[in-house]
Formats: structure tokens, sequence, C-alpha cells
């Protein structure tokens, strides 16, 4: 059964930061593009940050210079890290996956159950 489980969402302050982990299973996820998604109350979920399996990556304009995107193939984790967070970025972060592309245009076929992350400011 195919799995993905996102951690370390939390409260934190305004300029602080966060690495969320994204752990898989279930499929050879290693293989595929992974990427975050996020979603705050009323609106749309919307893509944030991808990376395929040889580690090339794409971001959205609005986290670029403040949040990367990583991977462990070894651990079948990805990683987002979330630097400089603004109250904006409050929102349940999604991780998902496909098989050849991932971006704003997709609509994964797999993804975890969120987790939540709220910055005060």
């Amino acid at each position: 059964q195919a799995q993905l489980v996102e951690s370390g969402g939390g409260l934190v302050q305004a300029g602080g930061s966060l690495t969320l982990s994204c752990a898989t299973s279930g499929r050879p996820f290693k293989y595929y593009v992974m990427g975050w998604f996020r979603q705050t109350p009323g609106k749309d979920r919307e893509f944030v940050a991808s990376i395929t399996w040889s580690g090339a990556t794409t971001l959205a304009d609005f986290v670029k210079d403040r949040f990367t995107i990583s991977r462990d193939n070894a651990k079948d984790t990805v990683y987002l890290h979330v630097m400089s967070l603004k109250p904006d970025d409050t929102a349940v972060y999604y991780c998902a996956a496909e098989p050849l592309r991932l971006d704003r245009d997709t609509a994964p076929h797999y993804w975890g159950q969120g987790t939540q992350v709220t910055v005060s400011s």
C-alpha cells in the first residue's frame, strides 16, 4: 500500500524555520517526482516545490530564496526546508508524488495526510 507520511510541522514565530519530512513506502517512490503543496482554509491547494529522482528542483515563485526541497533516496524521504517564515505561510503542507511530472499544473496521484505549519506574527 502506497503511503506518504509527513512530519515536522508546528508553531513557529515569523522569521523562523522548519524542516518538513515526507517518508514514503509501498511503491518505488525514489524514482518518482516528489513535491509539496500547501492549502489554507477556503483556498485551493497550491504547488510549492518538486524534485525529480535525480535532484532537479522546481520552486514556486513565492517561496524562492526561502524554501528548498531535497530528498534522500536511500531513506525514501523528501524534505522541505522552510526559512524566513511569514504568517502567510501558515497552511497545511502536503507531500505528493507523481511518476513523471509534478508542478502547479499537475494533479498528483499520491498524497500524504498533511502537516500543519502555523506562523505567528
